[in-house]
This record gives structure tokens, sequence and C-alpha cells, in this order.
């Protein structure tokens, strides 16, 4: 099986990709980022009027990502427990690494799949942290 799969719970693509794709028993999430489903909206993120990011709140936007790929997830056919990989991109590590750490250690209390954590200079959308994930489906 080799399958497309669109949520209509889960934010809107800021580009031609799919949520996820099915291959197999594996699911891979195209990068997830904190914005509210239907909505242009970043939760704690104060943005100027010509996109500029005037201040974010890392946990606000870590707890909102984690609900969009859980969101994902489910409406792919699999769930948070059945995470293999995930890809952390963040755009402030030195400041965020460690909030996001322990908020990422309350998520994944039972499940510990693989991880890396990346800086980067910035994100396609006015975000400080984005995820990408592979899971199985069982």
């Amino acid at each position: 099986m080799n399958k497309s799969i669109q949520s209509k719970n889960a934010p809107e693509p800021v580009g031609a990709y799919p949520h996820s794709r099915r291959v197999g028993n594996l699911l891979f999430l195209s990068g997830v980022g904190p914005r509210k489903p239907n909505s242009k909206k970043i939760p704690g993120a104060v943005i100027s009027a010509s996109g500029e990011v005037l201040s974010y709140d890392i946990e606000k936007q870590c707890r909102a990502v984690f609900e969009n790929v859980k969101i994902i997830l489910e409406d792919s056919g699999s769930s948070w427990d059945n995470l293999v990989d995930v890809t952390v991109y963040l755009t402030n590590m030195k400041n965020d690494f460690h909030i996001y750490n322990r908020i990422y250690a309350e998520y994944f209390s039972d499940n510990l799949p693989c991880r890396t954590t990346v800086e980067v200079l910035s994100l396609p959308t006015p975000i400080a942290i984005e995820l990408k994930c592979i899971a199985i489906i069982e």
C-alpha cells in the first residue's frame, strides 16, 4: 500500500504535500507545525503586520505541535504510541531546548521513539518548532 492522506482535522499544509503517506505499515508525516486547525493562528505567537515574529511562547507552540501530530496520526490510522522516529526543528536551540525537552518528556513518558533535534534559521511560516515523524500502523 502506498497512499497519501489528508486530515480534515489538522492545520492545512502550507504547500503541495499530504499530511502523511502510508507505505506498507509505515506512516511518514510531513513537517507539522503548531498552527491551530482551520486557522492561520499560531499559539503563543505575536506577529507584526509585515509577518515578523515579535515574540512567541515555545511551551504553547510545543503543546500545539504535539496535538497536531496526534491528530494526523489518528486520522491516518496510527497513534501516538506507534511513533518510532521524531525529527524536531527549533529556531532557537539555546533558549528553547530545555523547555521543549521538558514538555517532550511529558508527552513521551511511555513511548520513547528515536529523536533528533536540530536548530534551523527559520521555518516556512513564523513558527518556532516543527516536527517530522515516522510511525507504524498496526
